[in-house]
């Protein structure tokens, strides 16, 4: 019974661990995408095609 208890300590600090690892990446703007918006319009955006329209 003892092991069951260590082994939920653990993985619940292991969980606050990535928690906190995906937090900081966040704020640290690791998630930011500064490269799309600057070649966006380069991109050729074909309009989808309505096939009920003829």
């Amino acid at each position: 019974m003892g092991a069951i208890f260590i082994l939920i300590i653990i993985s619940l600090a292991v969980a606050l661990l990535f928690l906190g690892a995906f937090i900081w990446a966040v704020k640290s703007g690791q998630y930011d995408d500064d490269y799309t918006p600057s070649v966006r319009m380069l991109f050729d955006n074909k309009p989808k095609s309505d096939s009920t329209k003829k």
